[in-house]
């Protein structure tokens, strides 16, 4: 627990008669983005919230670097930055102002203020707009700004709850550049239902649905979770939809663009060596083959309990 950045330990928390996380456990111990994924209500917000002092939970502990969040709050959360979904901007002061205002809210010794805020703007690429009134800035910038005043005191973690939520496609990809930027020496959490957002930004994954967790890996094996059951294969020439039909183990066809097959077979069948033989027998003219990975909108959907729609 003494190396480990932040330690979840059996956390629960009851709204009145309903449990809103039950039993959730999970440790960062190193650098990088970890994402906390999960459907809007599934108890990530409540997650949070306790990670952050927020709430107080009803079972469990958290610690920060080693520190009892609910023994030592104040000691705990001089490690922590926060962004909620919706930036804490003051938008009649300036950049500058308001970063100077918010390393005094960190009571950050004043001789370490100056150097501090210019880091976080350089690393934030906010400096050019120091003087500037935070309302007049753009939706991205003041994103920037909102991540500035969350690492103004160099945490050890930073928890950022839906960061780009509202922005444009432009906006949203600069936000995950300086995400993953500030990421390479600290651990930063990373809340989302957005599964592009996961697979854009974070190395680890914990998803959590109805209020339990109900994974934690990497991204690799989040992606692994369904074995794949498809496969496209593509023609120099017309499908031969019927006759790849007919091939053991196949279970059905579906005919996409561009003289492509989407083959739908069971897991069990080595189904793509079949058709290779059979195409090279009855000259088929197959120019490709590929078994497709599951979609992480198909992994979501399983791990979640609810059904996708093709």
């Amino acid at each position: 627990m003494k190396n480990s950045i932040l330690v979840v330990d059996h956390l629960s928390h009851r709204y009145t008669t309903q449990w809103a996380i039950r039993d959730i456990n999970f440790e960062i111990t190193r650098s990088g983005v970890l994402g906390l994924l999960g459907s809007n209500g599934a108890g990530k917000s409540t997650t949070m919230n306790i990670i952050c002092g927020v709430l107080s939970q009803t079972e469990g502990e958290v610690y920060i670097n080693g520190i009892d969040l609910k023994k030592h709050p104040e000691q705990a959360k001089m490690h922590i930055g926060f962004l909620p979904q919706k930036p804490p901007l003051h938008p009649d002061l300036t950049i500058d102002e308001y970063l100077h205002h918010c390393a005094g809210l960190r009571r950050m010794p004043g001789s370490e203020i100056r150097r501090s805020v210019e880091e976080a703007k350089e690393r934030c690429g906010i400096a050019h707009f120091s003087k500037r009134l935070l309302r007049n800035l753009s939706g991205g910038y003041q994103q920037r700004v909102g991540i500035a005043q969350a690492i103004i005191h160099s945490p050890a973690l930073v928890v950022l709850d839906e960061p780009t939520n509202g922005l444009d496609p432009n906006q949203i990809v600069e936000i995950r550049k300086l995400i993953k930027h500030i990421a390479e020496d600290r651990a930063v959490l990373l809340s989302t239902h957005i599964l592009s957002e996961v697979q854009a930004t974070c190395d680890r994954i914990n998803m959590i649905e109805h209020g339990h967790l109900v994974f934690s890996g990497s991204l690799g094996e989040f992606d692994n979770q369904i074995i794949p059951d498809t496969l496209i294969a593509v023609f120099a020439g017309t499908p031969p939809m019927e006759a790849v039909g007919k091939v053991d183990g196949v279970r059905r066809i579906v005919e996409l663009s561009g003289n492509r097959l989407r083959v739908y077979y069971n897991n069990e069948q080595p189904v793509s060596h079949r058709i290779i033989e059979e195409s090279v027998r009855h000259k088929w003219d197959m120019t490709e083959i590929n078994v497709e990975r599951s979609s992480l909108d198909a992994i979501f959907a399983k791990l979640s309990g609810k059904e996708i729609v093709e």
